[in-house]
């Protein structure tokens, strides 16, 4: 914006930003010299250059006609099922999230279909706005206390023997929301006793104190996903930082706890920096890794740069098994909470 253009409280401005009147002495009075209205019109366009309106119809068309077309080996079907319709049926009932479904997850036809999902609490909108992620950005709404409850009902409901919880980020509330995460697991553990659990969580900005206390409720593992490679990090989760996810993993491992993570491919990585952050995720105590596709959401979200192939996927598993990693989770579909339930032994 030009610094030098200072608002005129004068200038009666139409809904396009065009100069209609100029108030003079009490009364609007068109403006007579048509240099001074040449002037006017000119500095009021400079000040919108900088904002610059965006047509997303043809931003859509030309995502349409230049996006990378899908291979085969990312071709999934439909959900369908009486057991994904039972689950689709609690949630909607109960007024639940699941990353699942915000998250467009490629299997969550398989998952739901097995009478399994992964819970999202603290709403549904998030205060982050992660560059690859589906899931709403902007003001969340106020917290909901009953949720911990619904979700532990809808968990005893569906005879979820494993569950994963996961959640946006609330970066507006004081703790991050790890009270609330509290109050969720204690409730999955009261109506739900058999049920073992993965808490998917945030970095809580990194707050040892905040991150200690999901290290003291105790579920069975811990993850947070680093979602992307140290080069990448700023354009593809622009309010997280790197090293600051390394340290939350290093905290809840120092505190006991089976840690995991999750990296997306297709990004523009190279193989030598994935073999980089998973040494970085070993050496702060990582025992549990997913390597899955990136797929664009929608055409608002990063462009896919690569289709990973299934042979380099698996390629990368064996280093991984041959750098530590109890488990390594690795495919075109994998996603963080694929296979869950094998991941506690």
């Amino acid at each position: 914006m030009n610094d030098n253009l200072k608002y005129d409280p004068n200038l009666i401005l139409d809904a396009n930003q065009n100069v209609l009147k100029k108030k003079k002495e009490g009364s609007i009075n068109k403006l007579g010299k048509k240099s001074l209205e040449s002037e006017i019109i000119e500095r009021v366009e400079r000040t919108k250059k900088p904002w610059v309106s965006v047509d997303l119809k043809k931003s859509k068309s030309d995502f349409i006609k230049n996006r990378k077309r899908k291979p085969a080996w990312l071709k999934v079907k439909l959900p369908t099922g009486d057991a994904y319709k039972k689950v689709k049926s609690i949630t909607s009932e109960n007024n639940l999230h699941t990353i699942c479904e915000s998250g467009n997850c490629p299997n969550m036809g398989e998952c739901w279909g097995e009478g399994t999902a992964t819970f999202m609490i603290l709403g549904n909108i998030c205060t982050r706005s992660c560059g690859f992620c589906n899931v709403k950005t902007g003001k969340p709404l106020p917290v909901d206390w009953s949720e911990p409850l619904k979700v532990a009902n809808s968990i005893k409901l569906m005879g979820v023997k494993h569950a994963v919880i996961t959640s946006v980020d609330r970066d507006e509330l004081e703790d991050g929301g790890a009270s609330f995460w509290i109050e969720t697991i204690n409730q999955i553990r009261k109506i739900s006793p058999g049920t073992t659990m993965e808490t998917l969580i945030p970095d809580f900005k990194g707050n040892d104190k905040h991150i200690k206390m999901i290290i003291e409720a105790a579920p069975e593992v811990v993850s947070h996903n680093l979602e992307t490679v140290r080069s990448l990090t700023k354009k593809v989760r622009i309010q997280a930082k790197y090293d600051r996810s390394l340290h939350t993993l290093k905290v809840l491992y120092n505190g006991g706890m089976k840690t995991k993570s999750g990296v997306m491919l297709g990004l523009g990585e190279t193989e030598v920096e994935i073999i980089e952050t998973m040494k970085d995720l070993r050496r702060v105590g990582v025992s549990i890794l997913t390597l899955g596709q990136y797929l664009q959401p929608t055409f608002r979200h990063l462009p896919v740069c690569e289709f990973v192939k299934p042979e380099k996927f698996l390629r990368l598993k064996e280093i991984g098994l041959e750098l530590g990693f109890r488990h390594v989770e690795s495919g075109p579909l994998v996603r963080s909470s694929y296979h869950a339930a094998r991941h506690i032994h």
